[in-house]
């Protein structure tokens, strides 16, 4: 299994939400899954200098699959869309291979 742990910055919670239901999907045709999802009041110590106030994990069987998923055309339309005016910035903390 193949996961990275993401932190955004979402500055419209309702068009973000639209986003996720959108690519949900899509996301379950790659065999894609939201692992842990949280809003986050309060960042106490980042590498980066980008806000955070939202950070999840998202995992698929493989690395493959991940890269697939995110170059799907009907995604990138989905992502244009909903996730583009909604959130600030990206930042991917990790990514990793998840031995369960």
């Amino acid at each position: 299994m193949y996961e990275m742990l993401v932190g955004l910055e979402v500055s419209n919670d309702d068009i973000y939400q639209a986003y996720r239901d959108a690519m949900k999907p899509i996301l379950e045709a790659y065999d894609g899954l939201f692992g842990y999802d949280f809003r986050v009041s309060e960042v106490l110590k980042s590498e980066s200098s980008l806000e955070i106030n939202r950070v999840f994990t998202i995992r698929f069987p493989t690395e493959e699959m991940m890269s697939k998923f995110f170059s799907d055309p009907e995604y990138r339309t989905i992502k244009e869309k909903y996730f583009e005016p909604s959130v600030q910035s990206t930042t991917i903390i990790a990514d990793y291979e998840k031995h369960i």
